[in-house]
């Protein structure tokens, strides 16, 4: 991009800026701000695996740059309480003893991902509030609000002895937020008049011209839907967005539906918003997802889990009519309030075809305006760079291309101003170093992807290194079988074969039930799950599983094969 300042020959510290995740992909955000002896993290994200990276149950990023600097992780700074931004703090709490700083929505997420970990945080946990300001070490950290997708979201201001930096976070600029709580335009154009050295901005939607719309936009088309509904109304959203969330239960109050939580996700989420004060539902509203069957159609509204099309999702269960409580009806409305994340389309598409063959109604931000972005558009990343004034910029959260065209509008965006903008377009690993004069692209550090499997962290190797270890230690168990594409029903025996996997001489006894177990579990399938080989290799991988880490303790690598005939 712009030309970089020469390397500085000043004997004070450089100020340190790592990105260890979230450049170039769509989760992992984690980035190190070093100083002297004194670095903090902002973020510790995590992302979930591909389908194709088998026996993944969660990725994470390469700490190995704060492994070999313990002594200097002083603090972890979250941002907000979505999984791409705190994933990873179990693992990376691990790596230090320092306190971790977040609002009290991100803290509430927080603590029961630790106890899943065993991890008691004690008094490590630390609430922030916008406004707040804290001193670790050589740094002063100031958090302002920015308005998302969820409450409680924060940019992070550091003061540094070699200049200011401002983190953004996730943001849009939503000018009419249904918490009332606005977005701090104020202290940035203070910090920008008395002068930035570094900003790292939010390039997700730089694609995307305008504005990004505010929640309160699908309130109209929402209106519409429940008044048209003579049904059970099915939503799935992101457990997480509690403005979404409250649009709902207010409508759901207002045309005299009951409403029921579905999805571990949901609840747990939901409890959380309520118990803070985030999401107010009226006393007498919320029945339990049991209740639902119970509950005239007309009379209910169901928030589940499950948008992107997850094979064990609550949606994806009612969607094959496997859920113990809730089923669709022809007269029944499922909506889709969320974006797809790229990589999951034929997984929704799946979900859709099967809510489409129980004759319920689907409805996607493709036919009404059911969803917004929790992300700003052009025209608000161009106000926040045309806010703060930094002398060097840096793009982040996006790929490439979003992260370059970013980079672009900033160098035009500020051509005029009398001290021209050093733009920096780096990703993972880059080593950015700053003086008082500016930054530049020093050197690459370690940077790349965990596997993590169940609690078992598989290293650096990718799926490769993973799939050698898992067969390794636990084996492999390939099951075949033929299934009539007419019918649907098993033809033949069965076949499981098994390559390292520890069975006791003369005990075939756990392969037999193994079989037999699947072999029930596809004759009480319905017809409908029988013919969808993407939901019955699931189910049988999960059931396999399962059964031989009872029955013999262990793990094996499950791949099965279905024959159609």
């Amino acid at each position: 991009m712009s030309d970089q300042p020469a390397v500085p020959t000043s004997s004070q510290p450089l100020l340190e800026v790592v990105p260890l995740g979230g450049l170039g992909e769509f989760g992992l955000n984690m980035m190190a701000v070093s100083y002297a002896d004194t670095m903090v993290l902002i973020d510790s994200g995590a992302m979930f695996p591909e389908p194709e990276l088998l026996g993944v149950d969660l990725i994470i990023p390469d700490l190995s740059y704060l492994q070999q600097r313990p002594a200097r992780t002083r603090a972890v700074i979250l941002t907000h309480g979505h999984e791409d931004h705190i994933g990873a703090l179990p693992y990376v709490m691990q790596q230090f003893d320092g306190p971790v700083y977040g609002t009290p929505m991100t803290l509430a997420l927080v603590e029961p991902k630790l106890a899943e970990h065993g991890i008691d945080a004690g008094d490590r946990l630390r609430t922030i509030r916008p406004r707040d300001t804290i001193t670790i070490g050589d740094f002063t950290l100031e958090f302002l609000r920015v308005t998302h997708s969820m409450p409680d979201c924060v940019a992070v201001v550091i003061h540094t002895p070699v200049g200011v930096i401002v983190h953004t976070g996730d943001y849009k600029i939503d000018q009419t937020p249904l918490d009332g709580e606005h977005f701090d335009f104020h202290r940035l154009a203070e910090l920008g008049a008395q002068g930035v050295l570094a900003l790292f901005s939010d390039s997700t939607n730089i694609e995307r011209p305008g504005f990004t719309g505010s929640e309160v936009d699908v309130i109209e088309a929402f209106e519409e839907i429940f008044a048209s509904t003579r049904g059970k109304l099915v939503v799935t959203a992101f457990a997480t967005s509690i403005y979404r969330l409250q649009v709902l239960v207010d409508l759901a109050a207002q045309f005299g539906r009951k409403v029921a939580f579905v999805g571990r996700g949901m609840v747990e989420t939901s409890q959380i918003a309520q118990r803070l004060g985030y999401l107010r539902l009226p006393a007498g509203l919320a029945i339990r997802d049991a209740e639902v069957k119970s509950t005239a159609p007309e009379s209910v509204l169901c928030l589940v889990t499950g948008s992107q099309g997850e094979p064990m999702s609550a949606l994806s269960r009612i969607a094959i009519d496997t859920h113990r409580h809730v089923s669709l009806a022809p007269s029944d409305v499922v909506v889709f309030s969320s974006r797809e994340i790229p990589g999951n389309e034929r997984s929704i598409d799946r979900v859709i075809n099967h809510i489409s063959r129980r004759g319920a109604n689907v409805i996607t931000q493709h036919i009404k305006h059911v969803h917004v972005s929790g992300h700003g558009s052009e025209e608000e990343l161009k106000l926040v760079l045309s806010l703060v004034r930094p002398r060097c910029f840096i793009p982040i959260h996006g790929a490439y291309r979003q992260r370059a065209r970013h980079a672009r509008i900033a160098e035009r965006l500020t051509g005029g101003l009398p001290s021209r903008v050093t733009v920096l377009v780096a990703d993972n690993g880059d080593l950015i170093q700053f003086d008082g004069a500016g930054g530049r692209l020093a050197a690459k550090v370690p940077a790349g992807r965990v596997l993590i499997d169940g609690t078992a962290v598989t290293g650096l190797g990718g799926e490769l290194l993973r799939d050698r270890r898992h067969l390794a230690e636990d084996g492999l168990v390939v099951f075949v079988l033929a299934i009539n594409k007419q019918t649907g029903f098993v033809e033949g025996v069965p076949d499981l074969i098994t390559r390292g996997l520890a069975v006791e001489q003369g005990a075939e006894s756990p392969l037999r039930d193994a079989a037999r177990l699947i072999t029930e579990m596809i004759a009480h399938a319905s017809h409908e799950e029988r013919t969808d080989y993407g939901i019955m290799k699931d189910r049988i991988s999960v059931e396999l599983r399962r059964f031989f880490r009872k029955r013999l303790g262990q793990r094996p690598l499950v791949l099965p094969v279905i024959m159609e005939i």
